[in-house]
């Protein structure tokens, strides 16, 4: 099994930035991929970004494209969103996920985050 500990969310304004944290534990992830995903109250989940651990290539939806930087810390086995220039859209609850190869369908991802909610007020 693997864990995935999201932290880092809360409250910003319009054009502010925020970065999220996503602790993975349980195995090695040097041949997955790490993907955040976010749903809005009523909506389906839409996926974000996502991460190649042994590569470090990367994903972006539309939509967070030059606003949004993940990374990611092999070491700590842990992956990150940078969010800037944060619009109230962005309000969501971030989740990470872990897959066995990049991709932007949630069914792809195995492993899930509880959670962590981003509001961006105007």
């Amino acid at each position: 099994q693997v864990q995935l500990v999201e932290s880092g969310g809360g409250l910003v304004q319009a054009g502010g930035s925020l970065r999220l944290s996503c602790a993975a534990s349980g195995r090695t992830f040097s041949n997955y991929a790490m993907g955040w995903f976010r749903q809005a109250p009523g909506k389906e989940r839409e996926f974000v970004a996502a991460i190649s651990w042994r590569y470090g290539s990367t994903y972006y939806a539309d939509s967070v494209k030059g606003r949004f930087t993940i990374s990611r810390d092999n070491a700590k086995t842990t992956v990150y969103l940078e969010m800037n220039s944060l619009k109230p859209e962005d309000t969501a609850v971030y989740s990470c996920a872990a897959a066995p190869r990049l991709g932007t369908v949630r069914s792809e991802y195995a492993y899930w985050g509880q959670g962590t909610q981003v509001t961006v007020s105007s």
